[in-house]
């Protein structure tokens, strides 16, 4: 065959492969794949019969955006820390869900309709965010009362090499010292006020090695 005849034929397309799909790691909670956008980040959808929310962004392709639909939607959309937001104006506009951010970190999803918080903030009876500085300025956990108590950490807390919750400080950690004080405060909340049984962090999944989630305490 001649070369002229090669370059008549354009080169095969190659498929890439279906996104994977979410992952249920506790009743009514899934656990997306890590997302490039947000630097390996896990994102979680809770499903629950007072309307569901969708914790940190994940990728926005039409696996995720289908499966999110699927499950009725999303009512909220809460951002764990600025490392989180990924696509959350594309999300967010798609979905018509409300964005609940800590309100230090507002300034960087201009143009949407935001719900901020200093503090804490009951999103229903159920969801409540609290603020847990130190890996960003705004740095948030999202504690679920179903499921026996589940908190999400973002990056808050991660899984060390062992499995365990603990705080990581990285080249991207804002103030260290503030972040291990956030973290005294916030396990000061457990068991007394509120039961926790997992703790679901926003990144490091791999070091779970499968279990989708870290068993408290």
């Amino acid at each position: 065959m001649s070369l002229e005849s090669n370059l008549s034929h354009p080169p095969l397309s190659v498929k890439s492969p279906p996104a994977k799909l979410p992952t249920e790691i506790l009743p009514g909670i899934f656990a997306f794949p890590p997302n490039r956008d947000t630097l390996g980040g896990t994102a979680y959808l809770i499903v629950t019969n007072s309307g569901n929310m969708q914790v940190d962004s994940p990728a926005w392709n039409d696996t995720n955006r289908q499966f999110i639909i699927d499950r009725g939607g999303i009512n909220w959309l809460a951002i764990t820390h600025r490392g989180g937001i990924g696509q959350a104006a594309q999300i967010a506009t798609a979905l018509k869900c409300e964005v609940i951010i800590q309100e230090q970190e507002a300034y960087l999803l201009p143009g949407l309709k935001l719900t901020t918080f200093q503090d804490k903030f009951d999103i229903n009876d159920s969801i409540h965010a609290i603020w847990t500085p130190g890996h960003s300025p705004g740095s948030m956990c999202l504690y679920y009362a179903g499921a026996g108590g589940v908190l999400f950490t973002g990056r808050h807390l991660l899984p060390d090499s062992l499995g365990a919750a603990v705080p990581l400080r990285t080249a991207k950690t804002f103030h260290w010292p503030r972040q291990l004080r956030s973290v005294e405060a916030v396990w000061q909340q457990f068991p007394a006020q509120q039961a926790l049984s997992h703790i679901c962090p926003g990144a490091n999944a791999g070091l779970l090695r499968g279990r989708g989630s870290i068993a408290f305490p």
